[in-house]
């Protein structure tokens, strides 16, 4: 797996909300610089300790940005290939790796070949271009019947089959290494795409950058098919958000301890790989909207920064914003935000200080991000494992409890040695004859202690 990836922490910013960009294009209008907008976000999420950073689609579009238009163009509502550039340009001065969103399985009905097909029909040179039924018609008047993406017609499913549209699309890649120095791709409804073509795809950008990361959006199923079969470098843990938020909402912390072990524990199934961790995102509803009660925001992040995988925060989140889906749109999940307003007590001020110290905590431990996971302890409301990395040992203890409570905590391998809390100001409990006695743990926090002699 490219390297610099297991040390990252992203940021995931929605380009087309965030700026407040009109949720419908107009192709005759002349590009509007947005995206300069976004400058002091990199500021902000390089002081939370970010190093990556995750543009949701910049390519030119209908409406939401995965309805593509045109691949070889940037969105106008964003700007123009110039200002991706600098955009870009201004994120790796400030030290981040730059992923764009690559929507390949399917474009809008405005995708310039599709028009081509509306236009002539059977005579479209382009009609291979997709998957097609001349015996029917669409919902929209065409001729034809066609696939799209989850049974939507608006998101018309391409022939990745076809030479030409392969080669379109690494074309499309190529230029965008070129033109803009991107440092990776997360591929939308990769688990709606072949496997061969996600591994043609994988070869093609490896063979242009050894260190270019793939990571694909993978609802469902055992994530090796992506990242062994098709040689991705990475995939959504969705298996692990969904345990995140319902673990602490049913006070059942046996459920994502069930995915750690089940993922990362010895004989674990994605041993030695880095998925990629998310409390929430453009898609699904903001965590401070999904969880019951709020103040087991704290503890979920906790455990999202010291889990075996790519942590992630999703824009706003790390102020505690919150976001629901409309029964007909998801734009409420991609708001524009005032920074400046969020930043003077407009956010939860003490989850972006918490997240910040969890974000340096992780930088600073090779363990967090590169460890080994073993379980130590398990309840209803608490947590316990060690990450061990070249030698050093950390033990985090997580607890969604309203009070404090004390563990008695058996650490294989230990008889005397100290646990030194290198999150909460260096506090210390003794280990004696294997058992760390009377370990206290917060409440609705963590702990993480640092193993010593």
């Amino acid at each position: 797996m490219t390297d610099w990836a297991k040390d990252a922490i992203f940021y995931h910013i929605y380009p087309l909300g965030l700026t407040g960009a009109p949720h419908q294009n107009d192709p005759q209008i002349t590009p509007q610089d947005r995206l300069q907008a976004l400058i002091p976000w990199l500021d902000h999420a390089r002081g939370l300790g970010c190093n990556a950073l995750y543009l949701g689609p910049v390519m030119e579009s209908s409406c939401h940005g995965y309805d593509t238009i045109d691949y070889y163009q940037v969105d106008r509502r964003l700007g123009d290939g110039p200002a991706l550039a600098r955009l870009v340009e201004a994120a790796h001065q400030r030290g981040f790796k730059v992923v764009l969103d690559a929507v390949f399985n399917h474009v809008g009905r405005e995708f310039w070949a599709f028009r081509d097909l509306r236009q002539n029909g059977q005579a479209s040179r382009f009609a291979d271009w997709f998957h097609l039924d001349w015996s029917g018609r669409s919902p929209f008047g065409d001729p034809f019947a066609y696939q799209g993406w989850n049974g939507c017609l608006d998101l018309v499913k391409l022939n990745l089959q076809n030479p030409e549209v392969k080669s379109h699309i690494f074309e499309a890649v190529l230029t965008w290494l070129r033109d803009y120095r991107i440092d990776g791709l997360r591929l939308d409804a990769a688990d709606a795409m072949d496997l061969g073509f996600l591994g043609e795809l994988a070869r093609h950008c490896h063979g242009l950058e050894p260190d270019f990361w793939l990571m694909g959006e993978v609802l469902h199923g055992d994530y090796r098919r992506w990242t062994k079969e098709a040689g991705l470098d990475s995939v959504t843990n969705y298996e692990c958000y969904k345990g995140l938020f319902s673990s602490f909402n049913d006070g059942n912390l046996f459920e994502i301890a069930h995915s750690l072990r089940r993922q990362y524990a010895e004989y674990g199934l994605y041993q030695g790989q880095h998925l990629y961790n998310f409390a929430d995102n453009h898609d699904v509803e903001r965590l401070a909207s999904r969880l019951i009660n709020p103040r087991h925001i704290y503890p979920l992040y906790s455990l999202l920064f010291t889990m075996p995988g790519i942590p992630s925060i999703y824009y706003g989140s790390e102020f505690g914003i919150k976001g629901v889906k409309n029964p007909s749109d998801d734009w409420p999940l991609r708001p524009a935000l005032d920074l400046g307003s969020l930043l003077n007590h407009g956010g939860d001020q003490e989850l972006l200080q918490d997240l910040t110290r969890l974000a340096r905590l992780r930088a600073e431990n090779r363990a967090l991000r590169h460890g080994d996971y073993a379980e130590l302890v398990i309840g209803p409301r608490h947590l316990a494992f060690t990450r061990s990395f070249e030698g050093r040992r950390l033990v985090v203890a997580v607890s969604a409890e309203e009070k404090s409570i004390s563990l008695d905590l058996a650490i294989p391998g230990l008889d005397q040695a100290q646990l030194v809390d290198v999150l909460n100001h260096g506090q210390v409990c003794p280990v004696i004859n294997g058992r760390a006695q009377g370990l206290e743990l917060f409440p609705c926090w963590a702990r993480v202690l640092e193993v010593r002699p």
